[in-house]
């Protein structure tokens, strides 16, 4: 079972976990030029963000090779899992119907998305019988 993160991620935190649930455990240099095909971002910039996520307990160094290496403490369906039960709870109070409808509403959705929808449900819904 994992660790549930001492902290929520900030914006700038989960693009690199992001690079890093994408690319597997990368050294700093690794991790800016993936950020950097973005938007211009410092090197020590990205070293200090990595730093402090190691702090948070959102990534984890190994010190054992030249460079650091780092690379993210959960799988990303985790931290998401978390961070939408969080957004359910506080916002939502816990409606899982609610934060649909609102997500829905919040911009254009398509019939094929929708028809996708459906369909995660119906395979969600068998699933918990």
């Amino acid at each position: 079972m994992s660790k549930e993160p001492l902290q929520k991620p900030t914006a700038s935190e989960l693009e690199i976990l992001r690079v890093l649930w994408g690319r597997g455990p990368s050294t700093v240099r690794e991790v800016h030029e993936a950020l950097s095909e973005k938007k211009e971002l410092g090197y020590t910039t990205v070293l200090k963000l990595l730093q402090i996520m190691t702090a948070k307990g959102l990534v984890r160094r190994d010190k054992d090779q030249r460079a650091h290496v780092y690379e993210a403490c959960q799988p990303a369906t985790e931290t998401k899992r978390q961070l939408v039960g969080d957004v359910l709870q506080r916002v939502f109070e816990g409606s899982a119907s609610d934060l649909m409808l609102h997500a829905l509403e919040g911009r254009r959705t398509s019939k094929k998305e929708l028809d996708e929808l459906r369909r995660l449900l119906d395979e969600y819904e068998r699933r918990h019988r």
